[in-house]
């Protein structure tokens, strides 16, 4: 009973050290956000209350001087295409690994598991060269093929639960004259809803907050993505945190109101993937 106690009481106390560590962030952003520049210059501290609670200048000079509505814009056209595409390619891919028979096959899972290993950071030289030779750099198709191109996660996502479809259908399709692809079409992807979800959330949430590629491959001030549009109120002598952080609170929501309604799907759709 007593290590029964002690393990419970661990594991609680563990949890309020983990939202501690992830909430005090965002209520010091939150905080600094609403202080004025004057407040902010006399360094009251990180968790000091601002003066005006409603105060929303930062907020108004965030949306309009960092462009926020074309930034939004770009981002959810980006987002559309490359989780679009993402979902089309790894649910393919995922098909075709699981249910057709080819030579070095295993070889093909074992390639996609070192491209999952090996550092983007370490291949970024080639990969600039070969964006700029197809004439995408400072175009918004870069981060979408980019996007696309480098997900082997939502591979493995969509292959576990198309590991748990029977094959019983595919067979019976094929009694009625189906091809492969009518087969995908009409019976496995449909199947596939949870693991769509699931990619679709995790995809998009990481896309959405991407800084690296759109500000490597997209430099023009008219391409900036939300990510990108917070180095507006960067000067060369010092950063405008206020604003700064009005803009960070402005890029948070979206995501944070999607998470929370649309979390169950995450975890229905790891939880149910794992399992045949």
């Amino acid at each position: 009973m007593t290590r029964r106690v002690l393990a419970r009481t661990f594991v609680r106390l563990s949890l309020i050290a983990a939202t501690v560590v992830v909430l005090l962030p965002l209520l010091v952003v939150l905080l600094t956000s609403l202080k004025t520049e004057e407040e902010m210059a006399d360094g009251g501290g990180a968790l000091s209350l601002p003066g005006n609670p409603f105060n929303f200048d930062n907020y108004v000079t965030a949306f309009q001087d960092g462009h926020m509505l074309g930034a939004f814009a770009n981002t959810a056209l980006i987002l559309a295409l490359a989780v679009g595409g993402t979902v089309l390619i790894g649910s393919m891919t995922a098909y075709a690994i699981d249910r057709f028979r080819f030579r070095f096959r295993k070889g093909v899972l074992a390639l996609f598991l070192v491209a999952a290993l090996v550092p983007g950071v370490t291949t970024q030289v080639a990969t600039f060269q070969i964006v700029d030779s197809l004439g995408m750099f400072d175009t918004l198709w870069a981060p979408v093929v980019l996007y696309m191109g480098t997900d082997i996660v939502s591979i493995y996502i969509f292959l576990q639960f198309i590991r748990s479809i029977p094959v019983s259908l595919d067979e019976a399709a094929r009694l009625e004259g189906a091809d492969a692809f009518t087969i995908y079409r009409r019976i496995i992807f449909p199947l596939l809803k949870p693991a769509t979800a699931t990619v679709v959330i995790v995809k998009g949430i990481t896309v959405y907050n991407d800084f690296y590629i759109p500000f490597l491959y997209m430099p023009s001030e008219d391409l900036g993505v939300i990510s990108t549009s917070l180095f507006r109120f960067r000067g060369p002598y010092s950063a405008h945190w206020e604003t700064i952080s009005a803009g960070a609170i402005l890029v948070i929501l979206p995501t944070l109101i999607v998470f929370l309604c649309l979390q169950r799907f995450i975890y229905n759709g790891f939880t149910k993937g794992a399992t045949r």
